[in-house]
């Protein structure tokens, strides 16, 4: 295969011939003479045919180089040939390489393109026009290569189609602003059951969030939550017909060996006791339970208190299970005992759990558009265009947008520094919503930093009559004044006093708003140290300011005011002696006062009994949501 033989046999020649030529020099010597004649046209092919193994020179490669060219550029653009058919088609040439065979009788270029064509005779004609006029132009020296490089598998030329070009290139998310990942569930809910639906919801929804389809998309999300609140409602419905199950209900189930079940009724989770509280003090000088365990006996203790006549173990009070699982709370949530208790109380067994949950959850972020700057279909589309992937909040609000995903910080864009908008939980909409200021009035803001809520009455007042800015912190009244010249609110006075000097500084406003100091315990998800810092003397403090806040606030308004004489008092707490409590004290000190509706079509209405004590009935007016 590799080297050509100098004496290789010739072609038999007659026989007449032969004897004429009997004197005469061999035809060994005379091939050989031949062969020196062309030498200066073939040598150098032939040799580069010779040298199988060895690095060819750059003129070996001249005939050679020409038929490889037209294997690589053969393929059409949009339709590549098989990769096993041209490896074949390369094996044949590298045999051709190897040996004399086909190439002997080659006399110049236009033979040799003759001979590669017949070597590809499976290729169509017309996949070589446009390519053999270039192939006399090629550069040779782009040649230089190793032989082995036409040996190896086949390279397939990726010249893309038109399908990869018409395909629009996909938008980079940016990444979601998770803090965490939120526990495991210990009871399951109806928005849990809700989950997975509300994921399809949000998968079906086409294309990016746009000013088009933003109402449309909020429309979606209302009927969305009126599915889930439809869901929760169904969930208390059951709940409640399993508590009213009475013994005659069960007196169809079949007798269970007492020995089987422990030491009272249906078992729960295979070997479960209820600890005694020997036991659960041995088990905190030990350095606490593990974690599974405290989930186990949580989720056992839910169940029980569910239905305690059913599932309560024998000679195992209420009192008992109750103390356990707030225990069990304080550990795994990582709050004082003191707190989970009191948190506890306000709820629901099942609810208690969904709020301490709900507290480990970051809140959504929320933004305010300013209507003294923009509008809000304006900022929207600014925001979109930034990347940024929000929707409005919901038809209770025409000023709110909720932000789910931003490739920028969305607290420096250039409409952020420009005054379009503020970063504000949506929850603190709420107070002044109900307070409805007017264009022209005299309005008090008696705790205002950093100004979230003095803001948006300056914007709901078109920046006409005037707004009292005050807060008691003068430190906290730099970022105050920072927000009122950067939202353009030029109806704003700042002031720093201490809200129970009020009305000796200045009175006669139409209307109050009072966000009182308070403990936190709405806004946990914010402030964890709020789960730890809280004992039974600050809630007496707080609770005590309030009630002196509250009267100076009522204290403020004009009563014979034409548009007004309205006190909106609210906090970011969920107890019952920062809330309930305080507004009642006002009520028995302010004879002439009387509560009025909100107006808020959400929230639960108000406690008008606690824990023994009995408050107006009226509180039922009050509204309890998330804190503000």
């Amino acid at each position: 295969m590799g080297r050509r033989a100098k004496n290789k046999q010739g072609d038999p020649s007659p026989l007449l011939e032969v004897q004429e030529n009997a004197g005469r020099p061999s035809q060994k010597k005379l091939g050989k003479r031949k062969a020196d004649d062309v030498e200066t046209t073939k040598r150098p092919a032939k040799k580069a045919r010779e040298s199988e193994g060895k690095p060819p020179k750059p003129s070996a490669l001249k005939g050679k180089e020409k038929s490889s060219v037209k294997v690589a550029t053969k393929a059409k653009p949009t339709k590549p040939k098989p990769a096993k058919q041209k490896q074949a088609r390369f094996e044949d040439e590298d045999e051709g390489a190897g040996s004399s065979e086909g190439w002997e009788d080659v006399e110049d270029d236009e033979g040799l393109k003759a001979q590669a064509k017949s070597l590809f005779h499976n290729s169509d004609d017309e996949d070589f026009v446009g390519f053999e006029g270039d192939l006399n132009d090629l550069d040779m020296d782009e040649a230089d290569q190793d032989d082995d490089m036409f040996r190896g598998p086949v390279q397939e030329l990726d010249l893309g189609s038109d399908d990869d070009e018409d395909e629009p290139e996909l938008p980079v998310k940016g990444k979601k602003s998770k803090q965490h990942e939120r526990p495991t569930k210990i009871i399951p809910t109806g928005s849990d059951a809700s989950s997975d639906d509300s994921d399809e919801d949000e998968d079906d929804e086409d294309g990016p969030i746009t000013i088009k389809n933003m109402e449309a998309r909020s429309r979606a999300l209302d009927a969305r939550a009126a599915r889930e609140a439809e869901l929760d409602a169904e969930e208390m419905r059951q709940a409640e017909l399993a508590g009213e199950a009475s013994d005659d209900d069960l007196a169809d189930v079949d007798d269970v060996d007492m020995d089987e079940e422990g030491e009272g009724g249906e078992e729960g989770e295979e070997g479960f006791v209820l600890p005694t509280a020997e036991e659960l003090e041995e088990e905190k000088t030990r350095g606490g339970p593990d974690v599974h365990t405290v989930q186990r006996r949580m989720r056992e203790c839910v169940r029980v208190l569910g239905n305690f006549k059913r599932y309560a173990a024998k000679g195992r009070s209420r009192s008992e299970y109750v103390q356990t699982l707030i225990s069990d709370i304080a550990s795994y949530y990582g709050y004082n005992e003191f707190l989970a208790e009191k948190l506890f109380q306000l709820f629901p067994v099942a609810e208690a759990i969904e709020f301490f949950e709900a507290n480990e959850v970051p809140r959504p972020v929320t933004i305010r558009t300013n209507t003294l700057r923009t509008r809000r279909r304006d900022l929207a589309q600014a925001l979109i265009n930034r990347g940024v992937n929000l929707e409005p909040i919901g038809k209770w609000t025409n000023v709110g947008l909720q932000v789910f995903e931003s490739s920028v910080p969305i607290g420096a864009t250039p409409e952020y520094l420009a005054g379009h908008y503020m970063l504000q939980a949506a929850s603190s909409f709420l107070p002044v919503i109900a307070l409805a200021p007017q264009p022209g009035e005299r309005v008090l803001d008696m705790a205002s930093a950093p100004g979230g809520k003095t803001t948006h009455m300056a914007a709901l007042m078109q920046n006409t009559g005037v707004v009292f800015a005050n807060d008691a912190n003068k430190a906290r009244t730099k970022s105050l004044t920072a927000n009122v010249h950067r939202l353009g609110c030029k109806n704003v006075v700042v002031c720093s006093y201490d809200g129970r000097e009020f009305p000796k500084v200045i009175g006669g406003f139409d209307r109050v708003l009072l966000d009182a100091p308070c403990s936190g315990t709405g806004v946990i998800s914010k402030d964890a140290s709020v789960k730890t810092n809280k004992s039974e003397r600050d809630f007496t403090l707080l609770s005590h300011l309030q009630k002196q806040l509250i009267l100076c606030a009522i204290d403020s308004v004009q009563a014979d005011s034409k548009t007004g004489g309205y006190l909106v008092y609210s906090t970011c707490s969920v107890t019952v002696d920062e809330n309930e409590a305080v507004v009642d004290y006002a009520l028995r000190k302010r004879p002439n006062v009387k509560l009025v509706d909100t107006g808020l079509e959400f929230g639960r209405p108000g406690f008008t009994s606690y824990r023994g004590k009995t408050f107006s009935d009226k509180l039922s007016l009050t509204r309890r949501s998330s804190g503000a």
